[in-house]
């Protein structure tokens, strides 16, 4: 009886269900839950160590490693942001033509690089572009992120088309090129205009007051009032029997010690004859503290005076100082992304001064904003930090894309950003990275890794160590890890068991509804768990059923990597959806009411058209 009941089918169900609960209930990182599922197979003795370690060395897992340095390079030297604003300059402040640009360019550019990584790109690029055009965000931001997803025009476009290339060349069917997806993105992106265009007027029908005043776009002065820091910010000048003369703000710890942040320092400028005339500098770690400084300082007031008192400085009671925004520095908005290593750190453990050269102001979450002790607070994913800096430390963190995303900088501002001299050579490199595997000159495996490693060589990544920090390894692991599961259904016969079921069950009414089946059970698992793990699951019971009916694996196949591509419904399905969460002030209805319409109709044309494309 026991050994019934633990059969190695039973046992694989088993840890499915109950690999998919942890993925749902979301506590525990995906890949680490892929990896104790991995674990569970080889102790229960339904994979050997072999079959369960195989998945580190598909070609898929390393095709994408060697995608995340492309990308990474791509976004390093601006190439990515200087080809998408130059594009969107062309919408001018004409709300419908810029919508349909938002669309158009997210998806082509989504073809190319991962949708986490163009979400990126695009986000701060278009909050600046409505910002500029006076025009409400929330109409873009949540088509932008369903764009990036909607782009499927080439092998590379999302994990899911790899995962089914691999599933086609390992049954012995003709693999697919790598435009063979051009079809079907373009449908899908044209599709998605179309629906798009009006239900996401859905978003900005209701607007509130407060929604309106953001519409126009966060300039310095609505930053201020926003984040309520007129009340934060004080002057202190600085007496010649100081302690802190002579040390760097490194070296005297302030922040440490007090909890108070110096964002600018002042000193007179002795060479101005007309009058005494106060310069500014931003404050760096390296800045030296001098006699007759003034301190820009922000914290509360209470700290600051403690501050004052203990280092024989002058605080002014009516020092309340707005921060300026000088033509080298300011003040801007970052978004932790869905994937950060920053994500359960606090700001003192990251040393974000000392690491990023610029100070954190105050933390937005759920339209909370922290302002104090804020250094002790643990940040989450989709969190708005309020930074302040130079423009060129501000603009420099774009380098650290995989961790968070700058939306805050004034369109003149970013505008100042020049293009980084590598860009003609990663353009290059990418070009002949698609023309290659275009033609199939050498396999597609190959040409990635090539083309990732002349990315370093060539210097548009400066070293191996950057190239290792572009990497998403949570994405990595989650689908080696995974892999192995669709060998243990396979092996005990899952497979073919939940093949034969749908075959039987609705292979009766023709390979339409059968396609719908696969497509609708796809789609349904995406919303629950990640797009990759559910096409590694799905990819060999679309195969199996297609042979079952006697008919071509193919649009089945497509099925399964469109239907796991295009999960609109739930923020939380994919990682641009939860990103633009934040930045538009979504709630999960606006996903429901605008996602869930595009996803079903999305599915009913794909279910029709597929085979059209890729007859049975």
């Amino acid at each position: 009886m026991l050994t019934t009941i633990f059969s190695p089918m039973n046992v694989t169900f088993i840890i499915l269900i109950i690999t998919m609960i942890f993925f749902v209930w979301g506590k525990m990182r995906s890949d680490l839950v892929a990896l104790c599922s991995l674990l569970a197979f080889v102790l229960t003795n339904v994979l050997t160590q072999g079959e369960a370690l195989a998945g580190f060395s598909n070609s898929v897992v390393l095709m994408m490693i060697g995608l995340f340095i492309v990308g990474g390079a791509i976004f390093r030297t601006g190439l990515a942001k200087m080809i998408s604003s130059r594009i969107l300059r062309l919408a001018g402040t004409n709300e419908n033509r810029l919508f349909i640009l938002v669309v158009l360019v997210t998806g082509i550019l989504g073809a190319f690089v991962s949708n986490t990584g163009t979400v990126a790109v695009m986000l701060p690029i278009v909050m600046s572009m409505t910002a500029s055009a006076n025009i409400n965000e929330r109409r873009y931001l949540m088509p932008l992120a369903f764009a990036s997803s909607m782009g499927l025009f080439t092998l590379i476009s999302t994990p899911p088309n790899l995962v089914i290339q691999e599933t086609i060349t390992g049954a012995g069917y003709q693999p697919l090129s790598f435009f063979s997806f051009a079809p079907i993105g373009a449908i899908c992106l044209i599709v998605g205009i179309i629906i798009l265009f009006f239900l996401s007027k859905k978003l900005v029908v209701k607007e509130t007051p407060s929604v309106k005043v953001k519409s126009k776009g966060k300039t310095l002065t609505e930053l201020v009032k926003e984040y309520d820091l007129v009340n934060q910010f004080f002057k202190v000048y600085v007496l010649e029997r100081s302690p802190l003369i002579g040390k760097t703000l490194a070296e005297s710890r302030i922040g440490t010690i007090y909890g108070v942040n110096i964002m600018r320092m002042g000193y007179v400028d002795k060479f101005s004859k007309l009058r005494k005339r106060i310069k500014e500098d931003a404050a760096a770690a390296n800045s030296v503290i001098l006699a007759e400084n003034i301190l820009f300082c922000h914290g509360k007031r209470e700290d600051i005076k403690r501050f004052a008192d203990e280092n024989a400085l002058i605080f002014r009671e009516n020092s309340h100082s707005i921060p300026s925004s000088p033509q080298e520095s300011g003040i801007a908005e970052a978004y932790i992304l869905p994937n950060s290593t920053l994500i359960n750190h606090t700001i003192a453990e990251i040393k974000f001064r000392d690491e990023y050269n610029v100070n954190v102001l105050a933390i937005q979450r759920n339209q909370e904003y922290r302002l104090n002790n804020i250094r002790d607070t643990k940040l989450r994913s989709g969190d708005a930090l309020l930074l302040q800096g130079t423009w060129q430390n501000l603009a420099s963190l774009d380098v650290y894309q995989s961790d968070l995303v700058l939306v805050g900088q004034p369109l003149k501002e970013a505008a100042k950003v020049t293009l980084d001299k590598k860009a003609p050579i990663a353009a290059g490199i990418m070009i002949a990275m698609i023309l290659v595997m275009a033609f199939d000159l050498i396999p597609a495996v190959i040409a990635v890794l090539l083309a990732s490693v002349l990315m370093i060589i060539t210097g548009c990544l400066r070293n191996m160590k950057e190239a290792y920090e572009v990497i998403n390894w949570e994405s990595v692991v989650l689908i080696a890890a995974m892999l192995p599961m669709a060998t243990a259904f396979e092996k005990t016969g899952a497979v073919a068991m939940i093949s034969d079921g749908l075959v039987h069950y609705l292979g009766n009414y023709g390979p339409y509804i059968l396609l719908a089946g696969v497509y609708l059970g796809t789609s349904f698992l995406t919303m629950f768990i990640s797009n990759t793990a559910t096409a590694v699951l799905f990819a060999p019971i679309a195969l199996q059923s297609a042979i079952g009916l006697g008919v071509s694996p193919y649009p089945f196949l497509f099925a399964v990597a469109v239907g796991a591509s295009m999960c609109f419904a739930s923020p939380f399905s994919t990682a641009p959806n939860a990103l633009v969460m934040s930045a538009g002030r979504y709630t999960f209805m606006d996903f429901i009411k605008v996602g869930l319409p595009l996803q079903i109709i999305m599915g009913v044309i794909m279910t029709l058209i597929l085979p059209l494309i890729f007859p049975f």
